[in-house]
């Protein structure tokens, strides 16, 4: 089972020193590529999280907020600070510049409470979180996040499956006609020799090697059978254990599967069977856009 790289997750969990609420989104990428953002007092554990993360996100873009909300905890909120002297520094600066400049509208507080040095909590009043309580939330935020990758990892293999079916029944039309087409450039060949000729006796013989050389250089066969191994292990990937990453695999399947049908293209000078490659490369091309957002 295949997992995807586009999940959410949130959880909180409450504590002596208020209320942690961890939330994360996932987007794909090549990498494991962290953003974290700690509330106050949170900072000292961001390498921590990190690894975390690591541990259970091998790849993606990962937005990882963590909060502690400390409302209606007297006891460890701290003392609330208003800075009136820099409030009124403020407000005779606005109100200077907006004379000055003939500006229109209010110096109100909700203006002021944009400066942060003009509100904070008390630097003295420190906030003590356990790290156990860190990594609990966080974990928990994590296993939410995995079930909606998991889930949307079931409806990508489903996509992929689909395409799958699809290059195989390309292929089996292109198998078919390979064959065909040998006999139309043979015939085709007798029939401009023959006018070339102009009722003269035609050289079987000749024509014969002519055709086996032809079928050499047009024979497809290991580039099919290439293919379709390919595509087997493709089918194995997608229904392996989700514990471990499976997204590079996949790509590189499919660069390994776009290959061989560009040399069967090359190989084809049949409209036909160029018909039945060019229904493969767009198919190929599908499960690379898909194979992008798994893990």
């Amino acid at each position: 089972m295949i997992r995807s790289m586009t999940g959410f997750g949130e959880a909180t969990a409450d504590t002596p020193a208020g209320r942690l609420h961890a939330e994360i989104r996932t987007v794909n990428h090549r990498y494991f590529n962290p953003s974290i953002r700690l509330g106050r007092g949170l900072e000292k554990f961001e390498a921590q999280v990190r690894e975390w993360l690591r541990s259970s996100i091998s790849r993606g873009h990962v937005h990882f907020t963590l909060k502690l909300d400390r409302e209606g905890d007297t006891e460890t909120a701290g003392t609330l600070r208003v800075d009136h002297g820099r409030a009124r520094q403020y407000v005779d600066a606005l109100t200077a510049l907006r004379d000055e400049l003939g500006l229109a509208g209010a110096i109100d507080v909700s203006l002021l409470t944009r400066f942060g040095d003009v509100m904070a909590w008390d630097e003295e009043a420190e906030i003590v979180v356990d790290a156990d309580a860190v990594r609990a939330v966080t974990e928990q935020a994590v296993a939410v996040t995995l079930h909606m990758r998991e889930e949307e990892g079931l409806r990508l293999a489903a996509d992929l499956e689909g395409r799958m079916v699809a290059i195989e029944a390309a292929l089996r039309d292109v198998m078919m006609r390979a064959p065909v087409r040998l006999v139309v450039e043979r015939d085709r060949m007798r029939r401009v020799i023959a006018e070339l000729l102009e009722g003269s006796i035609l050289d079987e013989d000749r024509i014969a090697r002519e055709i086996a050389l032809i079928a050499e250089r047009w024979d497809v066969s290991e580039e099919i059978v290439r293919l379709r191994s390919h595509l087997e292990l493709f089918r194995e990937s997608l229904a392996a254990d989700a514990s471990e990453p499976v997204g590079k695999r996949l790509g590189f399947l499919i660069q390994e599967m776009n290959r061989e049908v560009n040399t069967i293209g090359a190989k084809a000078n049949d409209a036909p069977m160029e018909h039945g490659v060019i229904a493969m490369k767009e198919e190929i091309e599908r499960l690379r856009e898909q194979v992008e957002n798994v893990e």
